[in-house]
């Protein structure tokens, strides 16, 4: 039976503390803002399946020109807008974004604008039933603009 020193419960000591803020931060849900439309559906959809999944969700309602130019001002390209936008640690999310593909931003970290599903494709999260959606892909948006293929979603069979 291992005795227990002074030493190794120091060094257990030292380790766990090292550790804890790593293992504090995977386990706290992610908080998200989003601007919507307050007459949007499919945006209010979203915002309950990001609910669902453990997020807290807080909401905003805007329109029209005024949320256009917030998307621009800060980094969406104009053919990636969609009809809603999170903010969530340092990173925007526009559209019917999977709450996996947050996640796993949010894991990575990757020195980006965030991310975004341009338009509104049938299947997305908040946009009609998974089982018959339609192929898209969720785009990372570099801070100089440039864009790549983050996650791709077939479409179902």
């Amino acid at each position: 039976m291992p005795t227990l020193t002074r030493r190794s419960l120091l060094i257990g000591t030292v380790s766990l503390a090292a550790l804890a803020p790593k293992l504090s931060l995977a386990q706290v849900a992610p908080t998200i803002h989003v601007l919507k439309d307050r007459n949007c559906g499919c945006c209010e959809a979203w915002v309950r399946i990001l609910r669902a999944d453990g997020m807290t969700v807080t909401t905003e309602n805007s329109f029209g020109a005024l949320l256009i130019r917030h998307k621009l001002d800060n980094g969406i390209p104009q053919e990636l807008i969609s009809c809603h936008t999170g903010e969530t640690d340092g990173y925007f999310i526009e559209g019917h974004v999977p709450p996996a593909d947050i996640r796993k931003l949010l894991s990575e970290r990757p020195d980006a604008v965030g991310l975004a599903v341009p338009g509104m494709p049938y299947g997305s999260p908040g946009m009609g039933p998974e089982d018959r959606r339609e192929a898209y892909n969720v785009f990372l948006i570099h801070r100089d603009g440039r864009t790549e293929v983050f996650t791709s979603y077939e479409a179902a069979a």
